[in-house]
């Protein structure tokens, strides 16, 4: 088995991605895009100055790109960042550094855990030669589409304000361009090697959306599904988000689970379903939450303790118990829930100053509950404001998760029983508390438009729909406010948008496991081996944890490291028909039972089977037996001198050299040779009566079956 890191990728937005191979099978585990680099593009101006694409102009930003001399390049590259630095062209998306040198071909299974992982699935599955099957949850595909049609609708207004690119190379991708953007963009664009340039591509279209969409397979969770008879692949909750999942890899050659950013306790999603990992043979952990909280390791030191005291009796229920307790207790929901109401306080204090709030947050859970919280503390305030959802594709997405309780937390699933809808923003839109507008220019929203107002609005990265221009509208308010997600450079986000005088609340949610529950979660777990990302080395050091019931490797980016097998022994499913009429043989060398059968080996859901109808061969018939063991020369020399064969050992054969061969020649009563070699024995005689009774020796000292 083999395992590479293509990118371990940067928090909620921005997944991991690996490639496995596993039982002759190449998996892709995710196809994610790394749209915080959409920042080193400037969006729509409001106040353009069509000379800025004019080359001979006296813009400044051309004059910039005329600068052919050293010191004019370095007065370029240390000046402090402008608004005109940024690339003035329709946006290109930079898809995985290291994806983009594997042939599409090669992959046969695509896994997406998220619909983050599935933002890049276009570009692969429009490439030529690929034909790997995609499998994801149904909630994950439906979500991961609308986000897949809203993006490709966003870019469509730039496309419209740039026109059509005239050729496969834009202007701004010449490495003399390049050379004269500004470090921090010029690292955005190509890398602290120069290696990505070649991952950027033009967005793909609404077919190759609606093409990459019917290859792929959709599943529910636990739902087990086969692949070629050699893979059995299924998805369990993760708790992340909505239709998020870990996947599990069944094959003859051992059970891997994908353990992806988990979620013990969601407040919306069906929660973190680790139970289901319990028992697999190597977990590939992929969570890089933890990556940035070390200290929260060593502040839980009791806790860990406590805990893995508890990990010492698991054989008894209130060991189990208690263990269950730790991994689902509530501490992280209940901080992200006081992370919530102060997201909701800032709102209403800006909208009591008279300012409006913008909310480019992608995290769908987090909007939901923002949704549900915010209307409570306007009215606790009593505050009266409109509030706002403006997406092409809002009101489809808000009405699916109203319809998905099979993938939603108990707590929402008893919402449904009782006869209340799964989420609010259904009862706040019949009280036209909230409205629903698929772009900023639709009518209905201009004649319904008040200030000051709360809006939900893409994209998050501050470079496409109706975030661009309402942004506009408002950075200038100080009594305004913009809640942003961690993931971007802010600075560099914010840059078209200086002087900004409005409030910016940069906010951090739980998108993963704290490590001190990871290594709880993984002794329960009991696998035989953790594959963890070299930079949690130091907090795996750091808890203390020194003693492993499973064994530990590291890996890193664009590195392939080889698992040895994870199972010592493979298992044979045989009918018990079949196996009644075996005749059995023991082999004295091996101490062993052999039989002989005619038939198929099959590979059937990851197991080997010996499949119905195979023949149990009749030894007895009249067919010649097969002798196994290692021949003894000096042994035949003596049978062979009893039967009056005299021979001499001219060459003797070393058992630790396979490829070695022995010589015993014989002499009396005429003459022959015997070659021993390590998988075969050769008998050479022009007597065939002298070379039947060799054979005779021979087979004396073997195992015949």
């Amino acid at each position: 088995m083999k395992f590479t890191c293509l990118s371990k990728g940067n928090g909620f937005h921005f997944p991991p991605c690996y490639v496995l191979h596993v039982n002759g099978y190449r998996v892709l585990l995710d196809c994610p895009l790394d749209l915080s680099a959409l920042t080193i593009f400037s969006p729509v101006p409001a106040d353009f100055c069509p000379l800025v694409l004019d080359e001979s102009s006296n813009c400044s930003v051309h004059e910039s790109l005329d600068m052919g001399s050293e010191s004019a390049k370095r007065h370029k590259i240390e000046k402090p960042l402008d608004a005109k630095d940024l690339i003035y062209a329709e946006p290109w998306y930079k898809t995985l550094k290291n994806l983009h040198i594997w042939d599409p071909s090669f992959f046969d299974i695509v896994l997406i855990s998220s619909t983050m992982g599935m933002l890049g699935l276009p570009f692969l599955t429009r490439s030529k030669g690929f034909s790997a099957k995609i499998y994801a949850t149904e909630a994950t595909a439906r979500l991961g589409q609308l986000m897949l049609e809203d993006l490709v609708s966003m870019q469509m207004e730039l496309r419209h304000f740039y026109g059509s690119e005239e050729s496969d190379s834009p202007q701004w991708m010449k490495w003399e361009e390049l050379e004269l953007l500004p470090s921090p963009l010029r690292e955005v664009a190509v890398g602290q090697d120069g290696s990505e340039l070649g991952g950027w591509m033009p967005l793909y279209s609404s077919v190759d959306v609606k093409d990459c969409l019917q290859k792929i397979q959709k599943l529910k969770y636990a739902e087990a599904t086969c692949h070629n008879g050699a893979l059995v692949l299924k998805a369990f909750s993760s708790g992340l988000e909505i239709g998020s999942c870990n996947w599990t890899v069944e094959s003859p050659e051992g059970s891997i689970s994908c353990l992806s950013s988990s979620i013990f306790v969601s407040a919306h999603a069906m929660d973190f379903d680790y139970h289901a990992l319990q028992g697999t043979d190597m977990i590939l952990y992929s969570d890089f939450t933890s990556e940035d909280v070390i200290e929260d390791v060593e502040h839980h030191d009791n806790y860990s303790a406590s805990a893995t005291n508890s990990l010492s009796t698991l054989s008894d229920e209130h060991g189990w118990r208690e263990l269950n307790e730790c991994l689902s207790s509530n501490d992280e929901s209940i901080e992200e829930s006081k992370k919530l109401a102060f997201i909701c306080s800032c709102v209403v204090d800006s909208v009591k100053a008279g300012g409006s709030v913008l909310i480019p947050l992608n995290q769908l859970g987090i909007v939901l509950q923002l949704l549900e919280q915010i209307p409570n503390f306007l009215e606790s305030s009593a505050v009266k404001v409109p509030m706002y959802v403006i997406s092409s594709v809002a009101a489809e997405l808000l009405a699916f998760t109203n319809r998905i309780p099979e993938w939603l937390s108990k707590l929402r699933q008893e919402k449904l029983f009782s006869g209340e809808p799964l989420f609010s923003h259904i009862e706040l839109i019949k009280g036209k508390k909230l409205h629903v507008f698929p772009a900023i220019h639709s009518p209905n929203l201009i004649a319904n438009w008040q200030e000051p107002c709360i809006i939900f609005a893409p994209h998050w990265t501050l470079r496409l729909g109706p975030i661009v221009h309402l942004l506009r509208r408002w950075c200038g308010d100080q009594n305004s406010l913009l809640v942003l997600q961690d993931g971007l450079d802010v600075d560099m986000a914010l840059l078209p948008f200086k002087p900004i005088a409005m409030k910016v609340l940069h906010c951090s949610f739980l998108s993963g496991m704290r490590m001190r529950k990871a290594q709880l979660l993984l002794k329960m777990l009991q696998p035989k081996i953790v594959v963890f990302p070299e930079v949690l080395k130091q907090q795996i050091n750091v808890s203390k944890s020194s003693s492993h019931s499973f064994s530990i490797l590291y890996y890193k980016e664009n590195e392939t490291i080889d698992i040895r097998s994870l199972k010592d022994n493979s298992v044979l499913e045989i009918a018990t028909g079949l196996a009644t009429r075996f005749r059995w043989r023991k082999l004295v060398q091996n101490n062993m039972d052999v039989t002989r059968l005619e038939g198929q080996l099959l590979i059937d859901e990851s197991k080997y089977w010996l499949v119905s109808g195979n023949k149990v061969s009749d030894t007895s018939q009249n067919r010649p037996l097969l002798y196994c063991g290692l021949l003894d020369m000096g042994k035949l020399l003596t049978i062979l001198s009893k039967m009056g064969i005299n021979g001499s050992i001219e060459q003797g054969m070393n058992a630790a050299e396979s490829e070695s061969v022995g010589i015993i020649k014989i002499h009396d009563p005429n003459k022959a040779m015997i070659e021993v070699k390590a998988t075969s024995t050769v008998i050479s005689a022009s007597d065939e009566n002298l070379a039947a009774r060799i054979f005779e020796a021979i087979t004396s000292l073997l195992d015949g079956i």
